[in-house]
């Protein structure tokens, strides 16, 4: 029902932002200024394939060389070693892909392999054993936040160069799960079951744990860096402005150049401390490439072939390499909102208010003066995440415990952009590993913490998940 005059005369500014205060749920009838601008003046209007793949909108022509060479690195094959193309050699000798691309399609999300198929492309698997009391595990912990599983190590690696054997195979199965909404609609979700076969090393761990990961989108990472530290803290623990059982916590990783311990941001599980960490370890895990951060291949001390494979130099990445795709990805700027001031939009958008998915998705940041970039700073974004760790529950439990973070426990995904990836990679493949179909197959996945904001979904009716779908396509 609409807001009585009365309550227009006594908050004017609550209506100017369009909330209405009468509602169950706020009412939002017009966009927030600036509100399509989700990264700010980084902000890109493309919303085609390509709409993930651009510099921010206010880098200069002067740095935007960088950016493109940067890019070609990142979308470029690596190849083996010995090479007459040095700058690019020393792939492998264990592998999942051979360009940054391959994974982070279009910039973009991952996928699961289909049932069947043993390539796993844009999906990788980690692995860990269960921690010990010893001092060995303990210092392990301390700056891997897991123990790697001692054959395989931290992932597994399913492609390698010749002569060397490939640690295994990844396949997916899955089983249907049968869920009935307030309104009598059925949802057949799809719950996945991990099989990896041909172990080229012997069994593994009889206790080993693992986790599928699908490549998350490469937009705005350089402005969720560029959030200070104190804005994330600040949504720690309960608070009166969140709905009841949202608590939120922030992981703690090692940072291997500071050589401490430190706030976690970026991974499913907020494991790494920074972007340029986190590239490092992606060149190593992914494509066994050696940085000045990670300088010896990613080979465990049962894999002789590949402790003995030629490398491409000390290190394979050079420090130039590494900066100069440090520097794409900081730069990769998010698209435009769409249909801001829709009537479907808006009301989706109180539907998520009230279903409390604010809590964790929160819409809006600032960044800091002090950005590694200056044209990321003191940027008001909209990335619809607080970049911490919620109990999601037993149904997305991998089981995985990585630094701070339980088996139960995800970082709170950035939405923006979440409604361009069918125009970006085909697919509407949603969560940590692809087993949501669609938005409300995502939706239908969380417990835990957001167990009442999914009952809230689950009782709306058919016009309202419209809606609601709507605002978050609109991301």
């Amino acid at each position: 029902m609409p807001a009585s005059s009365a309550l227009r005369r006594a908050f004017p500014l609550l209506l100017v932002l369009g909330l209405g205060a009468c509602d169950d749920a706020p009412r939002f009838t017009q966009a927030e200024p600036g509100e399509h601008l989700s990264g700010g003046a980084t902000t890109v209007d493309q919303s085609d394939r390509n709409a993930f793949s651009l510099p921010s909108a206010n880098l200069p022509p002067s740095r935007r060389l960088d950016f493109s060479v940067g890019n070609s690195f990142f979308r470029n094959p690596w190849v083996i070693a010995p090479s007459s193309t040095t700058a690019r050699d020393g792939l492998g000798p264990l592998f999942n892909t051979n360009a940054c691309q391959n994974c982070h399609i279009k910039d973009g999300r991952g996928h699961p392999p289909e049932p069947g198929a043993i390539n796993a492309v844009s999906m990788l698997v980690r692995l860990s054993i269960p921690a010990e009391a010893k001092a060995e595990h303990q210092r392990t912990l301390e700056r891997l936040g897991v123990v790697p599983e001692p054959v395989y190590g931290g992932q597994l690696q399913d492609v390698a160069i010749p002569g060397v054997a490939p640690e295994g195979k990844v396949r997916m199965r899955y089983e249907t799960v049968p869920v009935t909404l307030a309104d009598g609609t059925r949802v057949e979700l799809q719950k996945p079951t991990l099989e990896i076969t041909q172990l080229g090393y012997g069994p593994m761990h009889p206790q080993t744990m693992f986790s599928a990961r699908v490549a998350p989108p490469m937009i705005g990472l350089g402005l969720l860096e560029a959030i200070p530290e104190a804005a994330i803290l600040a949504n720690v623990g309960v608070s009166k402005d969140k709905p009841a059982g949202i608590v939120g916590r922030a992981n703690q990783v090692w940072d291997d150049a500071a050589g401490k311990t430190v706030l976690g941001r970026f991974g499913w599980k907020a494991g790494q401390p920074s972007l340029n960490q986190q590239n490092a370890h992606a060149f190593s895990g992914d494509m066994g490439l050696t940085t000045s951060l990670l300088p010896r291949d990613d080979c465990m001390p049962a894999q002789v072939d590949c402790l003995a494979a030629v490398n491409g130099g000390v290190p394979e990445v050079s420090d130039n390499i590494l900066r100069l795709v440090l520097f794409y990805a900081r730069n990769l700027a998010v698209p435009a909102r769409r249909q801001v001031n829709d009537p479907q939009v808006l009301d989706g958008k109180g539907l998520f208010h009230q279903a409390g998915c604010q809590g964790c998705h929160v819409p809006s940041f600032t960044t800091g003066s002090d950005a590694a970039e200056p044209e990321l700073a003191n940027q008001v974004i909209r990335p619809y995440s607080d970049l911490l760790l919620h109990d999601m529950g037993e149904g997305l439990a991998d089981g995985r415990p990585e630094f701070q973070a339980s088996g139960r426990d995800w970082r709170t995904a950035p939405l923006w952009g979440i409604g361009l990836t069918e125009a970006v990679n085909g697919h509407t493949r949603f969560l940590h590993d692809g087993r949501a179909r669609n938005l409300l197959e995502a939706i239908l996945w969380h417990g835990g913490e957001a167990e009442t904001a999914k009952q809230t979904v689950m009782r709306y009716d058919a016009g309202q998940r419209a809606a609601l779908l709507a605002f978050l396509n609109s991301l």
